[in-house]
């Protein structure tokens, strides 16, 4: 069985909250979870204290267990200090421009180069 600490969904509709629990990676988003272990209210301000709850001792044993941590909730535990922070990219490389847009912009800037 593996474990994941993820986010489920509990608002109310366009009302979004969340609550981060321990469940089997098998188990439906919104379904049966084995523990709950925090609260993620995205309607607050980013710098508010209620806006990330954690359980910080609960998760530490469920990490000594091996559960794996979701994106979202990644970021929150290494912000909170429970794990190293996660690195990830700022532009996807489906944003990145295609074969055909590099070799125009490498003309264009070879022609750029060539008139100064």
């Amino acid at each position: 069985m593996s474990l994941k600490i993820r986010l489920a969904r509990a608002g109310a509709k366009k009302r979004p909250y969340y609550h981060i629990v321990i469940a089997d990676s098998r188990s439906p988003r919104d379904g049966r979870f084995i523990e709950k272990v925090g609260a993620y209210n995205p309607m607050l301000p980013s710098d508010h204290a209620e806006r990330v709850k954690l359980t910080n001792e609960r998760i530490a044993h469920w990490l000594s267990q091996g559960a794996q941590p979701t994106d979202r909730v990644a970021r929150f535990l290494g912000n909170a200090g429970l794990i190293a922070k996660p690195t990830w990219n700022e532009q996807p490389k489906q944003a990145a421009p295609k074969k055909k847009a590099q070799e125009r912009a490498k003309a264009a800037a070879a022609a750029a180069a060539a008139a100064a």
